[in-house]
């Protein structure tokens, strides 16, 4: 009896387990929303080194952060007086989670978006050359290195309060390199810099994921929900099976948008059955994102801003399911127009939060426990 009475005591752990698991998953599912990366030693762009007012000096670079998706970005750096890390992630983190309430960057941040999207390498080198005006003359035209040394000397006038030394920008390149870069830095934080505010990302949602319905019908509809344009419509489906709209014509990617509703129509001589299809919206990891050193509290890294990245996608999928005779039904609710707001920076939209079956979970696992342990309290009578 002792060996029986030890298996319902382990069972009950292993609930009780099951019950601490399904509680923290939603947690784990917001931290896992945000990008991540490290950057890559090596990578990157040299600019020239820059002297500021009141003699402080600083080597300027375009660095290379890769996702843990594989995906490459290229940063400039802020917080010119932290020391760069390659050895904790670097989280994406929303502008207003700066990790320095005193900074410049707070009020500036619009500002530094701007140089971003109009300094290199947003703008190509000749383009840059062109934006600067035709009474600004430059020697040989402009050079990459050039251009980086200004664009990254701009983003720290504005996120840590430096200027150039306007005598002497460039401690060791030559006078004609110096005006170059001055002219670029003098564009990026002049009066044509009038701020960018912070762009949406890239999102898509498909509502409800999952449908069914009888065989002759169109199942859904199922709403769409993106900020983006839709690149790439493709399913798996039994021959005759099709994705439409309300008329029942076959759709096609470009013709889905924000707040379109599409159906999986089912012929009526089909078979019994399932199957899926999936949307993708393209789009980039916006220029101006932040990125802060996972362990910043304990070790500080110098945090960094997205100056051009790759292409990425945002994939979301549905189901549907049918039968000769089968009432329509749907699973999930319609998703909500994604809008402005913050989302998890992956390549798949997935479903975040609590879920409404995890009472359901919680209480079939406890509720499972007190019946073993009511069936045990009765074997132990009847023995006695």
């Amino acid at each position: 009896m002792h060996g029986r009475s030890v298996l319902v005591r382990g069972g009950i752990a292993v609930a009780t387990a099951a019950v601490a698991l399904t509680m923290a998953a939603p947690a784990a599912l917001a931290d896992d929303g945000a990008a991540r990366g490290r950057v890559v030693e090596g990578s990157g762009t040299e600019g020239f080194s820059v002297n500021f007012e009141g003699g402080q000096h600083y080597v300027t670079k375009l660095f290379g952060l890769k996702l843990s998706d594989g995906s490459k970005l290229k940063m400039y750096c802020v917080q010119v007086e932290v020391g760069m890390r390659t050895d904790q992630d670097m989280i994406e983190r929303p502008w207003n989670k700066y990790p320095d309430a005193a900074s410049p960057f707070n009020k500036n941040n619009s500002k530094i978006n701007w140089v971003l999207h109009h300094g290199y390498p947003a703008v190509a080198v000749k383009a840059l050359e062109g934006a600067l005006g035709k009474d600004v003359k430059l020697t040989d035209g402009l050079s990459v290195e050039e251009a980086v040394t200004a664009t990254q000397a701009a983003v720290w006038h504005f996120s840590d309060g430096k200027d150039l030394d306007r005598k002497k920008p460039l401690p060791y390149e030559s006078a004609e390199e110096s005006a170059d870069v001055l002219a670029v830095y003098d564009y990026l934080t002049g009066k044509q810099n009038v701020g960018i505010g912070a762009q949406p990302k890239p999102t898509l949602d498909i509502g409800p994921a999952k449908a069914s319905g009888a065989t002759g019908s169109k199942i859904g509809p199922f709403s769409i929900a993106t900020n983006g344009d839709i690149t790439e419509l493709t399913s798996k489906l039994p021959e005759g099976v099709k994705v439409t709209d309300a008329d029942g014509k076959e759709i096609k990617a470009a013709a889905i948008k924000d707040g379109t509703k599409v159906y999986v129509d089912v012929p009526k001589d089909a078979k019994d059955g399932n199957g899926s299809f999936s949307l993708k919206v393209s789009g980039h990891l916006d220029t101006g994102r932040l990125f802060v050193g996972e362990n910043y509290a304990k070790v500080p890294a110098q945090s960094l801003i997205v100056a051009e990245s790759e292409k990425t996608s945002v994939v979301a999928n549905a189901t549907a399911a049918w039968k000769q005779g089968g009432a329509p039904a749907t699973d999930t609710p319609a998703p909500t127009t994604p809008g402005g707001a913050e989302s998890g920076g992956g390549n798949e939209l997935a479903n975040t939060g609590a879920s409404a079956t995890m009472p359901l979970v919680i209480g079939g696992a406890l509720l499972g426990a007190g019946v073993l342990m009511v069936l045990l309290v009765r074997r132990r009578r009847s023995e006695a």
